[in-house]
């Protein structure tokens, strides 16, 4: 079992790292402001899920074989950044749309949960920091290593969620007074087109 003070370490350093830029939360702010709050807790709930996958990828060691695979490594990494174009071409076009009123597609929740659960899983980085964080706070003398890895991931999807479901009605909140205005709403797109091509090709270049 690990030590109380190690995990409340753990969980606000998490805290701050799910506070730095990147390309979870700025998604999560974009959706927000471009969909309100629920569409962004939609999106939350799914990369919460994406992160649950990581930590089971390396609880059983799957994340070594990234790791140690380039193509691997290149393969998630290009798929993640293809999709983040697919998202910036779809905002692009509906800042484009004519209308006297911010045009947004009507996604169900699942979808921007789906949405949510590709985005997280479709950047290797996640998974290639799980696989550095983790480690530094498990230690073979308090027991199972897989447990440990399965409570300290568990902890860490929690701080992320207190922190993006805060960006989630924050930035819905934003979105709220500015999405009947056409102006504004055509600007709220162009930026998260922008944002989506800036952190693909981010992800696109970098490396392992």
């Amino acid at each position: 079992m690990i030590d109380s003070t190690l995990l409340l370490t753990f969980f606000l350093t998490s805290v701050i790292l799910a506070l730095s830029p990147g390309p979870d939360n700025l998604f999560v702010m974009a959706q927000s402001a471009q969909n309100g709050r629920r569409a962004g807790l939609s999106v939350t709930f799914g990369l919460a899920t994406g992160l649950a996958v990581h930590t089971v990828a390396v609880a059983l060691g799957l994340a070594a074989l990234i790791h140690s695979s380039a193509l691997a490594f290149s393969i998630l990494k290009y798929i993640g950044a293809a999709y983040l174009i697919c998202l910036a071409w779809k905002a692009f076009r509906a800042a484009a749309a004519n209308g006297m009123a911010l045009q947004i597609p009507a996604h169900s929740q699942s979808y921007l949960y789906r949405r949510g659960i590709i985005m997280n899983l479709t950047n290797p980085k996640v998974t290639l920091f799980f696989m550095a964080f983790l480690p530094q706070f498990a230690d073979p003398r308090n027991g199972s290593m897989m447990i440990q890895f399965f409570q300290l991931g568990a902890l860490f999807i929690v701080a992320t969620l207190i922190v993006f479901v805060l960006v989630s009605i924050l930035a819905g909140g934003f979105g709220d007074r500015f999405r009947n205005s056409s102006l504004a709403g055509k600007s709220i797109n162009r930026i998260a087109a922008a944002l989506f091509i800036g952190l693909a090709f981010k992800l696109a270049l970098s490396e392992r």
